[in-house]
């Protein structure tokens, strides 16, 4: 299976939008209650993904002409990386990071952050990111990694 990974574009934020609330629904929802479920996933409605797409760096994975994840960079932080859940584990996840953390270390970024879900801890820590804190936002809990960039 081919994989494009390009930058989104507001065609995209639709598209975007439905990858989320999939892999929150499909994935998330196993370590998070649907209340936290629920209010994550009104950050990601398709105005509020637009909303972003002016805010931050955000890249789309294609296959088949069909946007099956998505991540984010914001200055030097990882935001927002949702693969579709009938595309996880076949790489598309390592393959948005690659290019994020490309665009982080031609930006000048020593040191990338990602606020992570429970869910996605396993993940982050295969790409050689370092647990560095918990954060609590009522029920919802965020595992801050961070990762030193290679010189």
């Amino acid at each position: 299976m081919a994989c494009l990974i390009r930058g989104a574009t507001e065609v995209d934020a639709v598209a975007i939008s439905e990858v989320i609330v999939a892999a929150l629904r499909g994935s998330n929802a196993r370590d998070y209650s649907a209340e936290v479920i629920e209010a994550v996933e009104k950050n990601f409605s398709p105005g509020a993904v637009l909303r972003l797409l002016e805010q931050r760096q955000v890249f789309v994975a294609v296959v088949g002409g069909r946007v099956v994840g998505t991540a984010g960079l914001d200055g030097d932080t990882v935001r927002s990386v949702f693969v579709e859940p009938g595309y996880q584990g076949g790489g598309i996840g390592r393959l948005l990071m690659a290019r994020v953390e490309a665009v982080a270390v031609e930006g000048g970024v020593e040191r990338l952050w990602v606020p992570s879900s429970i869910t996605a801890v396993g993940f982050y820590l295969l790409l050689g990111f370092s647990e560095v804190r918990n954060e609590f936002y009522g029920g919802e809990r965020t595992v801050v990694m961070g990762k030193r960039m290679g010189w």
